[in-house]
């Protein structure tokens, strides 16, 4: 498996709360598809979702035995409560940060992009497809 590995992950919620789902896609760097998650989470609020699909393609990449990752994701809450230019106010959010930077700490080097939804049409597809 490659060593670096480019993980699209987006959560959905239907309703905040409501019904809600993950989708992830990890490529390597040339764009072929690795491994995807679409999976239907029950009822959440939308940024619960977003880091649970964010966790999910993480410890996919690690299950794949990557060493680099870049992520790209569309929730502009998560990038920088990850980055810490956000604290983490709210209390159900707390061990989904702490799940996502020790995941992100076991990697040699990673990288976090928020990306606008467009450029993460195929998370986002995931995702939907586990609420449909």
């Amino acid at each position: 498996m490659p060593a670096k590995v480019i993980i699209n992950s987006d959560g959905a919620s239907r309703g905040n709360p409501g019904r809600a789902a993950i989708g992830a896609v990890i490529t390597d760097e040339h764009g072929n598809v690795l491994q995807s998650v679409s999976r239907f989470i029950g009822i959440t609020t939308n940024n619960q979702a977003e880091y649970k699909a964010l966790i999910a393609g993480l410890e996919a990449a690690v299950a794949l035995g990557a060493s680099d990752v870049t992520v790209r994701i569309d929730s502009e809450l998560v990038v920088k409560q990850i980055k810490g230019q956000y604290r983490v106010k709210k209390p159900e959010l707390a061990p989904l940060h702490r799940r996502a930077c020790e995941l992100l700490a076991g990697f040699k080097s990673h990288s976090l992009e928020h990306v606008f939804r467009n450029l993460n049409q195929e998370a986002d597809r995931l995702a939907n497809l586990a609420l449909d």
